[in-house]
C-alpha cells in the first residue's frame, strides 16, 4: 500500500511539472518548461534531439511525394513541390542548372539546358518558297512572308480582292471626267497663249488650232446631248 503511494506521488509531481502544448517553445508539442530545450514531444515535420525540436528536411530523407518534373523544397515543419523550369525534364532544384535530363528544344550547355536555335542549324528548318523561319524558347514557327498566306503545307501568294485591283480613275463619273478633260484642254490654251502673246509665230498658231479643236469638239459633244435628249423625249 505505501509503494503504490510513493508511486502515485512521484506521478503526481511528474505531470505538475510537464506542459501539454501551453506556454511551450514553438514547435514543441509538450515540454518541462518554456526553454526550447525544455521540450519532451514535438509537432509533426519536427523531430525531438537533446530536448530541441529540429525541424525534419522532407527532400533529404525521401519523405516527400513529388510527382513528376516537379522538385521537393524544404519548409518550416513541412515541405513544398515546385515546378522543374521548362527547360528540365525532371529536375533537382530550380533553373535550368538543376536538369537531369534536357527537355526537347533544348540541349546540355556548360551545365545547363540552353534552348537550340533551330533557324540557326546548318539543317533547314522550314522547307519551301517564301517562308522563313523564326526561334522560339524550345522550338521554332515557320511564317510566310509578306505578301503571302498559308495554304496547308505551302504558302501562296495572298489574292486581291476585285476593288482592291482598281485603278486610279476606276470609280470616276463620266461629268467628273468631262470636267478633267476641260481643265486638262484650260491648262494646255492658257500655255500656249502665254507663249502666242510673246510673239512667237509657231505658238501662236499651234494656239490657234488647239482653240479651234476644243470649240469643235465641245460643239460635238453638245449636238450629241441635244439628240440624245431629243430621241429619249419622242
Amino acid at each position: 500500500m505505501s509503494r503504490m503511494f510513493i508511486l502515485s506521488a512521484a506521478l503526481s509531481v511528474a505531470l505538475s511539472h510537464l506542459t501539454w502544448g501551453q506556454n511551450c517553445s514553438d514547435h514543441c508539442k509538450a515540454c518541462g518548461g518554456p526553454e526550447n530545450n525544455q521540450c519532451l514531444q514535438c509537432q509533426t515535420g519536427f523531430i525531438l534531439h537533446d530536448n530541441l525540436c529540429v525541424d525534419i528536411d522532407e527532400c533529404g530523407t525521401d519523405l516527400d511525394q513529388c510527382p513528376h518534373n516537379t522538385y521537393c523544397f524544404n519548409t518550416r515543419g513541412s515541405y513544398e513541390c515546385k515546378g522543374c523550369d521548362k527547360a528540365c525534364v525532371g529536375c533537382m532544384g530550380g533553373g535550368a542548372a538543376r536538369c537531369k535530363k534536357c527537355a526537347p528544344g533544348y540541349r546540355s550547355s556548360g551545365l545547363r539546358c540552353m534552348d537550340v536555335d533551330e533557324c540557326g542549324e546548318e539543317v533547314l528548318a522550314c522547307a519551301g518558297l517564301n517562308v522563313f523561319c523564326v526561334n522560339t524558347e524550345g522550338s521554332f514557327q515557320c511564317q510566310c512572308a509578306e505578301g503571302f498566306t498559308r495554304r496547308e503545307q505551302n504558302c501562296e501568294r495572298q489574292q486581291t480582292s476585285a476593288s482592291a485591283e482598281k485603278g486610279l480613275f476606276d470609280d470616276i463619273q463620266e461629268d467628273e471626267l468631262m470636267v478633267l478633260q476641260q481643265m486638262f484642254f484650260g491648262v494646255v490654251l492658257c500655255a500656249l497663249a502665254t507663249l502666242a502673246a510673246k510673239g512667237d509665230l509657231v505658238f501662236t498658231s499651234i494656239f490657234m488650232g488647239a482653240a479651234a479643236a476644243m470649240a469643235g469638239y465641245w460643239l460635238s459633244d453638245k449636238s450629241d446631248r441635244l439628240i440624245d435628249t431629243f430621241m429619249k423625249g419622242r
